[in-house]
């Protein structure tokens, strides 16, 4: 078990590393509030939350084991974990998401993409479709669904290989230096079931972070609306709004919070929907086979039973995602790091990642209740204009609006995951890559950033890397 490899002091879960370095921490260091943790190692997305009582963490280990297991084809002797497929694009969620952290597009040639799938769709056009959206905020492609599936069960064909490939953007700081950006064009070979549609939206999408996330569930809706100004009438040129979308469980049209274009409105049903999309298991929220009507040797294979993982595994596996904790802030009282977390200020970055939000109350959790959190976002969509359009809506977010993306914990994904690979689609490859694609409604932001001297830029990168 990970506690056995870390050490209880003053209530903080502090890696042996960090118990030799760190001083008692300070209210600026504790991202997730009493959730956090001083771990600065691999394992630093991977570890409970601080608070979570002795008594409540063995279904923190139960829902890690059920999101690290390989499930097997059905069927089989193992039968609390069988039922992959017989269409997936990994046979586990830690597949995508390793050591719970940020995945990455293709690095290579030989590279797959594992860590990175492919969302489809088509307009809604007839007035059926159009009624649909409601429910499920795109249309499917008839033959393909909603996500493109690499790999099957066998006797089943997998439905495509994706590509990239990559045209670069040159251009230069005042100050004389340069940069250049690559932009990802995707492809889609060995289309196993016929042609696309001719108005095929494709979108691809690496594995998100998962630290944090039943924090930014309970932050309170009021305070979400609050913060939305879709009409921007403070004239500041920042228009944030909440996407509206569908609740299963609840059956009704609820804010969205998770999800590259905030689709999700709930861990639980982030999870499950990744369970049935990602690997193919079906749940009790959703229980239909990932087939489209054309695929019949998909539609022939056996499952796993129904659901294949049952309401208690999923629940465990919905405790463990919203327990994991956010490791504490790095170097705070540098002076390079003060000097960028003021340009981050005055480049008006922090009007989309607002620094600081508190959540509410969370009966089911009380450890997540009352705290004061450095997210560093708003949950709201933003146009973040053509450089970064997909142009595929999904509920309410337009082609070119994307949900400000936390960014506590995002100095430390090269330390656990070996890359630094950002944004939706993975195409930038450090944090100045990243900045320099936002443009829409952070437009002026980025421009303020091409006007910094390099040694300005660097305190901007130590302060990022600080979070």
């Amino acid at each position: 078990m990970k506690l056995a490899k870390t050490l209880l002091l003053g209530g903080l879960i502090l890696s042996p590393v960090a118990h030799s370095t760190e001083q008692a921490p300070t209210d600026k260091q504790l991202s997730g509030g009493a959730t956090t943790v001083l771990d600065k190692s691999s394992n630093a997305f991977s570890l409970p939350a601080n608070n979570l009582s002795i008594l409540r963490r063995d279904n923190f280990f139960i829902g890690n084991a059920f999101f690290k297991q390989p499930w097997v084809i059905a069927p089989s002797s193992t039968s609390a974990r069988d039922g992959l497929g017989p269409l997936f694009n990994s046979n586990s969620c830690q597949g995508c998401h390793v050591k719970d952290g940020k995945g990455h597009p293709p690095l290579s040639r030989e590279d797959s993409f594992l860590s990175t799938i492919v969302r489809i769709s088509i307009p809604a056009e007839t007035a059926e479709q159009k009624a649909q959206l409601t429910t499920t905020g795109v249309v499917p492609e008839p033959s393909y669904g909603d996500q493109i599936q690499l790999n099957a069960i066998p006797g089943v064909k997998g439905e495509a290989t994706p590509r990239f490939d990559y045209t670069e953007i040159k251009g230069q700081f005042k100050d004389g230096g340069t940069y250049a950006l690559v932009k990802p064009i995707l492809k889609l070979d060995n289309l196993n079931y016929g042609a696309l549609h001719p108005q095929v939206q494709m979108s691809a999408r690496v594995a998100p972070v998962m630290i944090g996330m039943g924090l930014l569930e309970a932050i309170p809706e009021a305070d979400l609306v609050a913060l939305a100004d879709p009409e921007d009438k403070n004239g500041d040129g920042i228009s944030g709004r909440l996407n509206q979308v569908w609740d299963v469980k609840a059956q009704k049209t609820v804010l969205g919070r998770f999800g590259w274009k905030a689709n999700q409105p709930t861990v639980e049903q982030q999870s499950a929907g990744a369970f049935h999309g990602d690997i193919g298991i079906s749940s009790p929220m959703f229980a239909n086979a990932t087939c489209s009507s054309t695929q019949t040797e998909c539609l022939k294979a056996p499952d796993g039973g129904q659901p294949e993982i049952n309401q208690e595994l999923m629940d465990m596996v919905s405790f463990y995602a919203s327990l994991l904790a956010v490791p504490a802030r790095r170097e705070v009282n540098d002076p390079e790091v003060l000097k960028g977390e003021r340009l981050f200020k005055a480049a008006k970055c922090s009007a989309c990642h607002i620094p600081v939000l508190k959540t509410g109350v969370k009966p089911a959790f009380p450890e997540l209740e009352h705290q004061s959190i450095q997210a560093f976002t708003d949950l709201l969509l933003h146009d973040m204009g053509e450089g970064l359009a997909d142009q595929r809506p999904d509920f309410l977010a337009t082609g070119s609006e994307w949900r400000t993306a936390p960014l506590w914990g995002i100095g430390l994904i090269e330390t656990v995951n070996g890359h630094t690979r950002f944004l939706h689609d993975g195409r930038a490859r450090n944090l100045m890559e990243a900045i320099l694609w936002h443009g829409g409604e952070a437009e002026k932001s980025r421009d303020y950033i091409l006007n910094l001297s390099k040694d300005e830029r660097s305190a901007l990168l130590r302060f990022l890397n600080s979070l």
